[in-house]
């Protein structure tokens, strides 16, 4: 079996210039497929700036060849005619970017489609016109149950095509995947594949000095419905009842963000024993991490988060909510799972924490998230999932 030589990712969500950090799940995966195959990216970005037209933004990002297309939907027109026009102009957007990449980057072997469905459909469309085979990686959680938006009779009937047909299909935990079975996805393969970490920048500090309290973080996208935030500041106006040794540092931003800091001050949390920090990227990120003692997270619903990935590449444990492929990965020699929304077990799982997490081996946890986060892990299971599509 040969591995594609040139592969097209189909980006639903990639940093662009409104956000850097969205989708960059997708841009580690790409980034790390690079490394033993010809690696491009088309992402379609409606603009917020322009009205109408076309720009397409290419550049070479760690070895990918990245291209965006942005677009113009602003319009005047009621909203049905609006959403019509909006498909058509994506449509159009991707004929343009998907034609360009035709000129600088050549014919794909092989297609990656990340996230469905409108994507999976160009790919479906492009395998019976061309015989360009595809696979597909699935990240969003709207398979789960308890988010319930999967819907749509149309958008059903699309996606068991589009799934039936691609050469194989991974996602970021076996839970998504039997998600995705019970909505009637069927495919003859489906793979787990983690997410990247990047191992080389998220490390841990062995033999820190303490600090001068103990300190365990959070870190999301501050949205309450999935990530549950107010919950966590509940439970940390409860512990703070309790007792007076720690501090809890936030971090990320988000459509709850003011929210949520208007309910802590409500709560009457104050720094140190809660303290925001907005978005923090790169070596500030790192440096969070590595000065807190563990992690929590209690999320109402997840498949898998990278940011627990990331704490155990920096040697963290992890007190987490038992839901989506958590539990995959969560166990008792890296962490403490709590049912989600149970508020009196996330406030024992804290305490506990706060008086053992010094019990945990920062070395283990390290080592285990290498082997299953790493480049090299996760180029691993790309290079089978890619073998298996070029059979």
């Amino acid at each position: 079996m040969k591995t594609a030589q040139k592969v097209l990712f189909l980006a639903r969500w990639y940093p662009d210039r409104y956000d850097p950090m969205t989708g960059l799940f997708i841009k580690r995966h790409a980034e790390v497929a690079a490394g033993f195959a010809e690696v491009a990216v088309l992402y379609l970005r409606a603009a917020i700036e322009k009205p109408q037209g076309y720009h397409i933004e290419q550049k070479v990002d760690n070895g990918v060849v990245t291209n965006i297309v942005y677009y113009g939907t602003k319009c005047s027109l009621p909203p049905v005619a609006a959403k019509l026009l909006s498909g058509f102009l994506f449509i159009k957007a991707f004929i343009k970017g998907y034609r360009f990449v035709l000129e600088t980057f050549g014919k794909p072997d092989l297609i990656h489609v990340n996230v469905l469905t409108r994507l999976g459909v160009f790919a479906l469309w492009l395998r019976f016109l061309y015989g360009i085979k595809y696979v597909v990686t699935e990240h969003w959680s709207r398979y789960l149950p308890v988010t319930g938006t999967y819907s749509g009779f149309f958008r059903k009937i699309i996606t068991k095509n589009v799934v039936r047909n691609a050469e194989a299909v991974s996602t970021v935990s076996k839970n998504l995947a039997s998600a995705m079975q019970y909505h009637s996805l069927y495919n003859m393969h489906y793979m787990v594949l983690p997410n990247v970490v990047d191992t080389e920048g998220f490390v841990p500090v062995f033999g820190k000095q303490g600090n001068e309290k103990k300190r365990f973080i959070h870190i999301s996208c501050f949205e309450d419905r999935s990530k549950n935030i107010s919950g966590l500041l509940s439970v940390i106006s409860k512990l703070a009842a309790l007792r007076n040794d720690f501090e809890c540092v936030m971090v990320g931003e988000g459509m709850d963000m003011e929210n949520m800091k208007a309910f802590s001050i409500q709560l009457g949390l104050k720094e140190p024993q809660v303290v925001f920090t907005g978005l923090l990227e790169n070596e500030n990120l790192v440096s969070a991490y590595q000065s807190a003692d563990f992690m929590v997270m209690f999320s109402n619903y997840e498949n898998m988060p990278v940011v627990i990935s990331e704490s155990f590449s920096c040697g963290l444990p992890v007190v987490a909510t038992a839901v989506g492929g958590i539990p995959e990965y969560v166990d008792t020699q890296n962490g403490k799972l709590v049912a989600a929304g149970d508020e009196t077990a996330l406030l024992d799982a804290i305490n506990f924490m706060l008086d053992h997490y010094c019990d945990f081996d920062p070395k283990k946890i390290r080592n285990d998230a290498v082997a299953t986060f790493g480049k090299q892990a996760v180029a691993k299971k790309l290079r089978e999932l890619y073998n298996y599509a070029s059979r």
